[in-house]
């Protein structure tokens, strides 16, 4: 059990489905342990656990209000989505049966913007390894209430002053030269972070788009899980067969207008696990 824990019921809140899902990469289960899940974000170290009834966090109840309450994304109810799917949607109805639990993060913009360009052509597994080795060789060392040492996601301006070489020396390959140059765009204020969460949707992804290595379907996952539009809807290879096999006609976006993102990210997690 974790000591000094705040403790919440909450339906719609599954750790394993949401660490697995391909918004978070640094959300693990514990070693040896089948309900408690480790987190780092924001810099903070936080353990979840799952018991029958209620949910236990390793935070106290003024970091709960300050952070985690907003990046759990508390205030919206899933189920009531969920509910808005139309019955003869067959494929969208298995998806959030199956997919139950799932939670859009709300998650700290640089952090996603570097961690979506080393998901291109990457799967869940190695996107993981190359963000915690990243994390390692320059984020901040920490050490969290156990007193085990951890790393908070290295900042714009510590990647902006590394060299191509030892971006490399994390296993990012192509993709280091990307990150190099999106670090020194942000820095120089050639995009401004800040002023990103003041715009639309389709502002915002115009504007990630100057990035490097920042293309359609990356910054619609920075819009989604960086910058909660949770109307974006990125498209991938398991999006697209989703789209090409159940929505010939074209996805229906009027229906779902506002929050097709979330109905995505069940369509997700459904392909990549519903039918192993």
């Amino acid at each position: 059990m974790i000591i000094n824990m705040f403790k919440i019921q909450m339906k719609d809140f599954d750790l394993e489905k949401i660490s697995k899902s391909g918004q978070c990469f640094r959300m693990n289960k514990a070693v040896g342990e089948d309900n408690r899940y480790t987190l780092i974000a924001y810099g903070n170290y936080l353990e979840i656990e799952h018991t029958e009834d209620s949910i236990f966090f390793s935070c106290t109840q003024e970091e709960w209000d300050e952070l985690w309450v907003n990046y759990f994304d508390c205030g919206r109810d899933y189920e009531k989505i969920c509910e808005t799917v139309d019955k003869e949607d067959k494929y969208m109805k298995r998806a959030v049966e199956y997919g139950s639990g799932i939670r859009i993060l709300r998650q700290e913009i640089f952090e996603i913007i570097i961690s979506f360009i080393i998901s291109q052509q990457n799967n869940i597994p190695r996107i993981k390894k190359c963000v915690e080795s990243l994390c390692e060789s320059f984020g901040e060392e920490r050490y969290n209430f156990r007193g085990e040492r951890y790393y908070a996601f290295p900042t714009a301006k510590r990647l902006a002053g590394v060299t191509l070489e030892e971006l490399q020396n994390c296993n990012l390959g192509y993709r280091s030269r990307y990150i190099l140059k999106t670090a020194r765009m942000i820095v120089e204020n050639e995009v401004n972070l800040a002023g990103l969460m003041d715009m639309s949707y389709e502002e915002a992804k115009v504007e990630l788009m100057k990035l490097s290595g920042v293309g359609v379907k990356v910054a619609e996952c920075i819009c989604l899980f960086g910058l909660y539009h949770v109307e974006a809807f990125p498209i991938d290879t398991h999006i697209q067969a989703v789209l090409s096999e159940n929505y010939p006609e074209g996805f229906p976006f009027d229906r779902y207008e506002g929050y097709a993102g979330i109905l995505q990210q069940y369509a997700f997690y459904y392909d990549i696990y519903g039918k192993v």
